[in-house]
C-alpha cells in the first residue's frame, strides 16, 4: 500500500509547552491507523497540522503527495474530519447543517439530494434530518457528524475520539459503516480513541506520549513486545501450578499463569499435559501495551 500520509520530523510548541516533538510516521492508503494518547500527548495538535488549521513549527507534512500548507484547498477536498466536539450548528436540522456544508464543494441541487438520500440510507438518519440539531440525541447527532466528514466522498477520514460517549449499539453500527466505506472505497482512516477494542482492531498503532512517539507497530508486534500473554487453569490444584515457576493469581476455582507468548504456553502443554486438561489461553491487550509503555491508564473498554 502506498503512502497517503507522510509526517517527518515534525516540531509544534505553545510557548513553552511542547506539544508534539519530532514525529515522524506514514499512514499507507486504506488501512485504518490508531493514534493513542492520554489528552494532551498530542494527537489533536497532530490532526489540526495534517488538516491545515495549524501551522507547524518544523518539519514536513504530505497528503496525497502534497504538501498539507502550500496545497490546503486540494488537500481539504481530500480529507473529511469528525471532530471530538460536534463542528454542527445545533439551530439548524440536520439536513439544513450537510446543504450548509455540502454548499462549500460545490454539491448543490440534484447532486446534493442524491448524496443525501445516500448518506441517510447509509447512516439511518432520514427519520429525523428535518429536526434541529438540539432536538437529536448523541448517537444520532453523531450520525449527522459522519455524514457532514463523507459529503464530498473524501480519501481520508480522521476520527478523532468518534464513539465517545455513545451507547454501544449507536458505536457498533458507525463502525460498521466506516468498514464499509474502506471495503467498498479504500477509505483511509485516521482514528484517536480511548476504547481499546477499536485499537485493537487497526492496522497500525502509534502510541503518544508527551508529544513524543513512544511505541509504534501492528497491533499483534505491540502485544507480543509490551504486553503479558496469560493461561488460566481449571480445576487444577495450586501446588502443582506453583511447581511450574511462573508468576501465577489463583481466580476462584482457577489459576491465571502469566507467560511471555503463546509459544511458552506450547511448551507447557507439552511438558505437563495432566495439567492442561481444562484451560484457556489469552494474548496480551493494547491497553496492557499502553500502561506498560506509558505508564498511564487509558480510559475505556479492554479488548483482547
Amino acid at each position: 500500500m502506498e503512502p497517503i500520509i507522510q509526517i517527518e520530523h515534525l516540531y509544534k510548541s505553545f510557548g513553552d509547552v511542547k506539544a508534539v516533538q519530532d514525529l515522524s510516521f506514514i499512514v499507507k492508503r486504506g488501512e485504518l491507523f490508531a493514534f493513542l494518547g492520554v489528552n494532551g500527548a498530542g494527537k489533536s495538535t497532530t490532526i489540526s497540522m495534517i488538516c491545515g488549521q495549524l501551522q507547524k513549527d518544523a518539519g514536513s507534512i504530505l497528503v496525497c503527495g502534497k504538501d498539507a500548507e502550500k496545497s490546503f484547498d486540494m488537500i481539504s477536498r481530500k480529507i473529511g474530519v469528525v471532530f471530538q466536539n460536534s463542528a454542527l450548528d445545533p439551530n439548524l436540522s440536520a439536513k439544513e447543517n450537510l446543504l450548509s456544508r455540502a454548499a462549500l464543494y460545490g454539491i448543490t441541487g440534484k447532486a446534493f439530494n442524491e448524496r443525501l438520500a445516500t448518506l441517510a440510507a447509509l447512516l439511518d438518519f432520514s427519520d429525523f434530518m428535518n429536526r434541529p440539531l438540539n432536538k437529536l440525541s448523541g448517537g444520532q447527532k453523531r450520525r449527522i457528524d459522519i455524514a457532514r466528514a463523507l459529503l464530498h466522498d473524501p480519501e481520508i477520514l480522521i476520527l478523532d475520539e468518534p464513539t465517545t460517549g455513545l451507547d454501544p449499539q449507536t458505536r457498533r453500527m458507525l463502525w460498521n459503516v466506516i468498514e464499509n466505506q474502506r471495503k467498498e472505497k479504500g477509505l483511509t482512516v485516521f482514528l484517536t480513541t480511548h476504547y481499546m477494542e477499536e485499537a485493537a482492531d487497526a492496522d497500525y498503532i502509534i502510541i503518544l506520549d508527551n508529544g513524543k512517539i513512544a511505541a509504534k507497530g501492528t497491533p499483534l508486534e505491540l502485544k507480543n513486545k509490551y504486553a503479558v500473554d496469560y493461561v488460566t487453569l481449571y480445576g487444577q490444584d495450586e501446588a502443582a501450578v506453583k511447581a511450574l515457576g511462573l508468576p501465577y493469581r489463583v481466580i476462584r476455582d482457577a489459576a491465571r499463569i502469566s507467560v511471555p507468548d503463546t509459544a511458552k504456553v506450547t511448551d507447557l502443554i507439552v511438558a505437563h499435559p495432566e495439567l492442561f486438561t481444562d484451560y484457556e489461553v489469552t494474548k496480551g491487550k493494547i491497553d496492557d501495551v499502553f500502561l506498560t509503555v506509558t505508564g498511564k491508564d487509558l480510559p475505556g473498554g479492554s479488548a483482547e
